[in-house]
C-alpha cells in the first residue's frame, strides 16, 4: 500500500510538471502569435534548457530571431530544425536557411541549401533567379568597392534608420528618447517604439543639432520612412494605424502600417490624412517620391502581392488625389521582402531585398526604371552590402553622397544610419552571355580564331567575339526580347549562323554554330583527288571497271564539277609496271575511258571531260619493272587523275 502510494504521488508531481510545462510551451507560442517575439525566444530558449525539442519551437526561435533580423541565432535554430527525423518542413524554411547560412559567409552551404529549395519549388522566382545566377557572387564582386562608407555622428545606442533628404536636413527614424516604461516598449524586440527626428546640416553636409519633429507627427505609435516634396511644403510618413494616437488592431491583433500626409504650413505640420488606399487588413509603407512627384512608390502585402512585401507605385494627380495602386511586377518582386524603395531624379529605382541574389539578410538593389521590362535587378556590390541587413538607401545624384541604414557589426546600435560616397556609377544597362561554339562539319573539330557576329532582327551587329583556343566564344547581348542570329566566318570555311531567341536576362548559352570548308575553283594543273582531300581512284589488277569504293571519291568530284560548272578536266590513268609496256597503256586508256564515261553518266558534258592513258610511264613509287613490290605496293600505282585543264 505505502508502495502504490508513493507511485501514485510520483505520478502526480510528474502531471504537475507536464502541465507546468505545457502551459510554459502555450504562453510562449501566444506571445509568438502575438509578434511579441523577444519575449517568445526568450521563453522557448527556457523550454529548450529544460529538454524540449520540438519540430515546432525550432521553427518559431528561427522565425523569431529571423523576423528580428539576428540571423546568425535564427541559423542556429533551424540547422537543429532540419537536424530532426522526418520533420514535415515547408521549403519556405529551406530558403530562410540558406538566407541565414550568408550571415556565417557559409555561401557553399546556402547555395546547397537554395538547390533543395529549388528542387521543391522550381517556379519560385527566386529559384528561378538562383538557378539563372549560379555566379551571383561573381557579379556581386565586379559591382563592388564603388562606396567610401563612414558612420555617421547622429547615431545613437538604439535603432536609428530610414533617412530622407528634407531639403539640406536629414530626417529620419529612431527608438531614442522614447522612454523606458512597458507601454513604450515593442514587444517585437524589445524596443522602443520609433519617432521622426531631423538632423540639420551645414553647407557642407557637417551635422549641427539633432532634434524631434513636431508632436503632430510623433504620436504613441511608430512613426518612420518619410518622403518630401522638394518644396519642404509636403510630407509622406510611415505611422501605424491609430486611433486619436494610438494603436489600432485588426482582428488578428495587429497594428498594421499606412502612409500619411500632411502640408507644411505657418511652420507647422497641419491636415495629416492617412492615404486612400491605405487599409486595416494590409500594410502600407515605406513612400518614396519620383522627381516630377507624380508618382509614389512604396512597400505594401497589399492583395495582388507575390511575397511578404512588394514594391507598388501609384499616380498622384494634378489635384493630389491619387489613382489605382500598380504592383511592380516579377522582375522587381519575389515571394520575399521588397521595401524601402527611393527613386533618383534620374529614374534609378533603390530598393532592399531578401528574395534577389545576394549576401545575406537586406541587400541593396538597383533598377533603371527607364528601361522598363528590359532593366536588369542590379546588386549595389560591397561594402554597402555585407551579410546582415542594409536598407533605406538614399543618394544624391549631383554629389554623389547618399545614406544608408544596416545592422551590421561596429555600429553604434541595433540598426545605425551610414554616410557614403559613390566613386564609381552602377551600370544598370542589362547585359546577357551570349556563349557557344565554332564547329568544323565534316570533322566535328572546334574552330579556334574563328569570328563571331550577333547580329538582331533589324540586321544591326550588336556584339562581337573571336573563338578561343577551344573554339569557343562568349559576348555581351542586351536583354531586349527579340530574334537573333549568330554569324561564324572563318578562313577557307563558308560562314555559318544560328538563329537564338533571348527571353529576359536569361542567358543564351549552348549556341553551336556549323562551318563547312569553302570549296574554291582550283587553278589548272591540279590533281582533284589532292585539292578535295579524296581517296584515289584504284583499280583492281588487269582490271578497269569502277569500284564501289572509287564510286565515293568520284561522287565528290561530280558535286565540285556541278558547282563549278566552267572548269575542264583531263582524266589521267595509270597502271602498275606488271605486264609490257604496249599493254599497259592500253589497259590505262581504257581505265581513263571508263572513268570519263562515269562523270558523263551522271550529267557532266562530254566536252568537258577528255582522258589519256600514261601506261607504267608515272609511277609514284619505286616499284619498275624488275623491282620486287608486294600487292598493296603496286595497287598505289593503278589509279585515275582529274588534272584541271582550264
Amino acid at each position: 500500500m505505502k508502495k502504490a502510494r508513493s507511485i501514485f504521488f510520483g505520478l502526480a508531481v510528474m502531471g504537475c510538471m507536464v502541465n507546468a510545462q505545457e502551459k510554459k510551451l502555450e504562453k510562449a507560442e501566444t506571445k509568438f502569435s502575438n509578434f511579441a517575439y523577444a519575449p517568445a525566444i526568450q521563453s522557448y530558449e527556457d523550454l529548450v534548457a529544460e529538454g524540449y525539442g520540438e519540430e515546432q519551437i525550432f521553427k518559431n526561435l528561427g522565425n523569431a530571431n529571423y523576423y528580428n533580423a539576428k540571423y546568425i541565432e535564427a541559423s542556429k535554430w533551424y540547422g537543429k530544425l532540419f537536424e530532426l527525423d522526418n520533420a514535415d518542413i515547408d521549403p519556405e524554411y529551406m530558403y530562410r536557411y540558406a538566407q541565414t547560412l550568408k550571415s556565417l559567409e557559409e555561401y557553399g552551404a546556402s547555395d546547397s541549401w537554395m538547390n533543395r529549395f529549388k528542387e521543391a519549388k522550381a517556379n519560385d522566382r527566386r529559384a528561378v533567379q538562383f538557378g539563372e545566377n549560379l555566379d551571383y557572387l561573381d557579379r556581386i564582386e565586379a559591382n563592388s568597392g564603388r562606396y567610401e562608407i563612414e558612420n555617421i555622428g547622429l547615431n545613437s545606442k538604439v535603432s536609428d534608420f530610414a533617412p530622407s533628404f528634407y531639403g539640406r536636413d536629414l530626417v529620419f527614424s529612431t527608438a531614442r528618447d522614447s522612454g523606458s516604461i512597458s507601454k513604450n516598449i515593442h514587444k517585437w524586440n524589445n524596443g522602443s517604439f520609433l519617432n521622426l527626428y531631423k538632423a540639420s546640416r551645414d553647407g557642407e553636409g557637417n551635422f549641427l543639432e539633432v532634434s524631434r519633429l513636431s508632436r503632430k507627427l510623433n504620436k504613441k505609435t511608430h512613426e518612420s520612412s518619410t518622403a518630401f516634396t522638394k518644396d519642404g511644403k509636403t510630407m509622406y510618413f510611415t505611422r501605424n494605424n491609430s486611433n486619436n494616437g494610438k494603436f489600432s488592431r485588426d482582428e488578428q491583433g495587429v497594428s498594421r502600417l499606412k502612409i500619411y500626409r500632411a502640408t507644411r504650413e505657418d511652420g507647422e505640420w497641419k491636415h495629416i490624412e492617412e492615404l486612400p488606399f491605405n487599409d486595416d487588413s494590409y500594410s502600407v509603407a515605406h513612400p518614396a517620391l519620383d522627381k516630377d512627384e507624380s508618382k509614389l512608390y512604396f512597400a505594401s502585402d497589399m492583395p495582388g502581392t507575390v511575397g511578404e512585401s512588394d514594391i507598388f507605385v501609384v499616380d498622384i494627380h494634378a489635384d493630389g488625389s491619387f489613382g489605382t495602386p500598380r504592383n511592380l511586377g516579377s522582375k522587381i518582386n519575389t515571394e520575399a521582402r521588397e521595401t524601402f524603395p527611393f527613386v533618383t531624379d534620374s529614374g534609378v529605382l533603390y530598393f532592399s531585398s531578401d528574395g534577389h541574389p545576394g549576401l545575406g539578410g537586406l541587400d541593396v538593389f538597383a533598377t533603371d526604371l527607364k528601361e522598363g521590362e528590359f532593366g536588369k535587378v542590379v546588386n549595389v556590390g560591397r561594402p554597402l552590402n555585407g551579410e546582415e541587413d542594409d536598407f533605406s538607401y538614399i543618394i544624391d545624384e549631383d554629389t554623389k553622397k547618399g545614406f544608408f541604414a544596416s545592422n551590421r557589426e561596429g555600429g553604434h546600435g541595433d540598426d545605425d544610419i551610414y554616410g557614403f560616397t559613390e566613386t564609381r556609377p552602377l551600370d544598370l544597362k542589362c547585359y546577357i552571355l551570349i556563349a557557344g561554339t565554332v564547329i568544323d562539319e565534316a570533322t566535328g573539330e572546334l574552330l579556334a580564331n574563328a569570328s563571331v557576329k550577333v547580329y538582331d532582327d533589324q540586321n544591326n551587329v550588336v556584339s562581337t567575339s573571336e573563338t578561343d583556343a577551344d573554339g569557343a566564344f562568349g559576348m555581351q547581348g542586351d536583354c531586349r526580347e527579340a530574334n537573333y542570329r549568330v554569324v561564324a566566318s572563318k578562313s577557307d570555311y563558308d560562314d555559318g549562323e544560328k538563329a537564338f531567341v533571348t527571353i529576359g536576362s536569361k542567358d543564351a548559352t549552348g549556341i553551336e554554330v556549323v562551318l563547312g570548308r569553302t570549296v574554291k575553283s582550283a587553278p589548272v594543273g591540279t590533281d582533284l583527288v589532292k585539292y578535295l582531300e579524296i581517296e584515289p581512284i584504284y583499280f583492281d589488277f588487269d582490271k578497269y571497271f569502277i569500284r564501289e569504293d572509287a564510286k565515293v571519291s568520284i561522287e565528290k568530284v561530280l558535286a565540285y564539277l556541278r558547282e563549278f560548272p566552267n572548269v575542264k578536266v583531263e582524266v589521267r590513268s595509270h597502271t602498275d609496271s606488271r605486264a609490257n609496256d604496249a599493254y599497259n597503256i592500253r589497259l590505262s586508256r581504257n581505265r581513263a575511258k571508263a572513268t570519263a564515261a562515269y562523270l558523263t553518266a551522271h550529267g557532266i558534258a562530254e566536252d568537258r571531260i577528255s582522258f589519256e592513258g600514261y601506261g607504267e610511264t608515272q609511277l609514284t613509287n619505286k616499284c619498275s619493272n624488275g623491282v620486287p613490290c608486294t600487292k598493296e605496293q603496286h595497287q598505289m600505282n593503278r589509279r585515275s587523275e582529274f588534272i584541271v585543264v582550264e
